[in-house]
């Protein structure tokens, strides 16, 4: 790993503006030109990230909070590369077990994403990241702030579409990559693909499914939330992920799909999305 890329290959706050310990807080990340699209789904990975820094704070860095699950996650707008993500979370609850929260990201003070009831197990942060390494990076934040602009953006997944039938059910297999800049930052003692990489692959051979369904009228469906996120194991590095995706035709204007994604045959993560029909 290089100082190049921990806390710059997938961390999204750049400093912490207002901090109420255990309960809340308010931050920002400035979404760097150079860095290409950045999803919807890394939207709420950041302001997910603020919520960790927050929980860990609390429990004295005993553990740090791992995805699991997520009842509601709205989209409401797209971030816009060079403008800076307004993020704020409050804690629920919060103890060497689990941290609940919700949050939301806004750009210009328009609101973009929202998250609700989230939940993440703790897990020893010893196991991840060097303790006193994650202490120094919120002094930081909390400081000065990080200097911004050192993402450098996510290469698209290899992902190949193994069966298709046209605008009702998609299975694909994603190539999990053996080493990428992502995993020396998430994490760089346990590399952990993403979950919000899984699901952003996901929703978009979702909205390809979705664009050719007859009701779709050749236009391409918008996402408006997932629901019912849940992790249920890793995914390591260098492994196979085989996608499902099965499109449900609208109703009141709403389309609905089921995501699931396994590994040697073991679910290991599923989720509902909604799309709104053109």
């Amino acid at each position: 790993m290089t100082d190049d890329d921990h806390f710059a290959a997938y961390s999204f706050v750049d400093r912490i503006d207002e901090w109420v310990p255990g309960r809340s807080a308010r931050g920002r990340f400035y979404v760097p030109p150079h860095a290409g699209r950045f999803s919807s789904c890394l939207v709420a990975e950041a302001v997910g990230q603020l919520a960790a820094w927050v929980s860990m704070d609390w429990i004295q860095f005993r553990g740090r909070p791992v995805a699991a699950l997520a009842t509601q996650t709205r989209f409401l707008g797209d971030a816009i590369p060079g403008r800076t993500l307004e993020l704020h979370v409050n804690i629920d609850s919060c103890d060497d077990e689990a941290v609940a929260y919700s949050g939301h990201a806004s750009v210009d003070g328009h609101l973009i994403s929202e998250l609700i009831d989230c939940l993440g197990p703790m897990m020893p942060v010893g196991d991840f990241d060097d303790p006193q390494v994650l202490r120094e990076r919120l002094a930081l934040l909390r400081g000065a702030g990080a200097q911004p602009g050192r993402f450098r953006g996510v290469q698209p997944m290899k992902v190949d579409v193994v069966e298709n039938v046209r605008g009702e059910r998609l299975r694909a297999t994603l190539q999990v990559p053996s080493d990428a800049a992502f995993f020396h930052d998430h994490f760089p003692r346990r590399p952990v693909f993403p979950a919000t990489l899984l699901l952003d692959t996901e929703i978009g051979l979702a909205l390809d499914l979705a664009s050719e369904a007859p009701w779709a009228h050749g236009n391409q469906p918008l996402p408006e939330r997932v629901t019912h996120v849940k992790m249920r194991s890793w995914i390591e590095p260098g492994q196979s992920v085989d996608i499902d995706v099965v499109q449900n035709r609208p109703e009141k204007g709403v389309a609905r799909a089921m995501l699931s994604a396994s590994v040697d045959g073991k679910q290991v993560a599923t989720a509902r999305l909604e799309l709104a029909a053109p």
